[in-house]
Parts: C-alpha cells; sequence; structure tokens
C-alpha cells in the first residue's frame, strides 16, 4: 500500500508541476510575446496555439491532475491527507477557471476573428488576468502536494 501511495502522490506532483509550468510559461512567455504583434497576427497565433494545444498529451495532464489528487487523497495517510485535500481543491479550481473563463474567452477570440482590433480588445487583458489566476491555483497544488510528499 506505501508503495501505491508514494507513486501515486509523486504521479500526482508532477502533473501538477507540469500544469503550473504551462500556465506559468503562457503568463511570462507566450501572452508577453505575441503582444509584440499586430492585431490580426495576435488573433491568428493564439487561435492556433488555441486549437494546437487540445492534444493528448496536454489533456493526460490538465485532467490527470485533479484526478491524480483525488486518487492521492482517498490512499493519503493521515499525516498528508490535508495537504493532498487542499491540492485537490485548488486542481479543481483551475479547471473551473479554464472552463468558465479561459476556454469561453478562446472560443470568443476564435468567433470574432474578422475583426482582430475588437477580438483583441475583448480578450487580451481579461485572458491574462484569468490565466493568472490558474498560475497561482496550480502553483499551490504543486506545493500543497510537495507539502504532502513531505509529510508522506
Amino acid at each position: 500500500m506505501n508503495t501505491l501511495r508514494s507513486a501515486v502522490l509523486v504521479a500526482a506532483t508532477v502533473a501538477a508541476g507540469l500544469q503550473a509550468g504551462t500556465y506559468y510559461i503562457w503568463a511570462c512567455a507566450v501572452i508577453p510575446g505575441v503582444a509584440r504583434t499586430d492585431d490580426r497576427t495576435f488573433v491568428t497565433t493564439l487561435n492556433h496555439m488555441n486549437h494546437a494545444i487540445v492534444n493528448p498529451v496536454f489533456l493526460l495532464t490538465f485532467l490527470g491532475a485533479p484526478l491524480l489528487a483525488a486518487v492521492a487523497a482517498v490512499l493519503a495517510a493521515p499525516s498528508s491527507r490535508p495537504w493532498v485535500l487542499v491540492a485537490l481543491a485548488l486542481a479543481i479550481a483551475t479547471l473551473v477557471v479554464t472552463f468558465a473563463a479561459n476556454i469561453p474567452l478562446n472560443d470568443a477570440l476564435d468567433a470574432d476573428a474578422a475583426d482582430p482590433a475588437a477580438a483583441r480588445a475583448a480578450f487580451e487583458t481579461a485572458w491574462q488576468w484569468w490565466n493568472g489566476l490558474r498560475v497561482v491555483t496550480a502553483t499551490g497544488a504543486l506545493l500543497a502536494l510537495a507539502g504532502a510528499l513531505l509529510r508522506a
């Protein structure tokens, strides 16, 4: 049981780290990079990236992070369970933000591509704010799982 518990907790931590890194790199490199382009390039580039990221590799960690955290919570030792439950809540919060804010903004950007200036204006600041929140929630999940590992 201890081997399974440890393996799941490590896998959950790795998945959380990959998710936190994904949102972080969008916040500190991808969006600032495309922000330097004209409106049409900004909209076209982000639409291409938003379509490309929906792939099995990304979805494995996007959905796997909260799923693995849930399994880790079930298997957790009493000393680490509170940390895993915090991580699970934060991983779920990351999904909620993504589905409630970022995906609708992505869809609107795609739908409004005929007027790139308006599409960008409606998208850029709001998307960055919500992505920043995902950086915080996903990083918090990673830190909580690291805390659980230290107590396991």
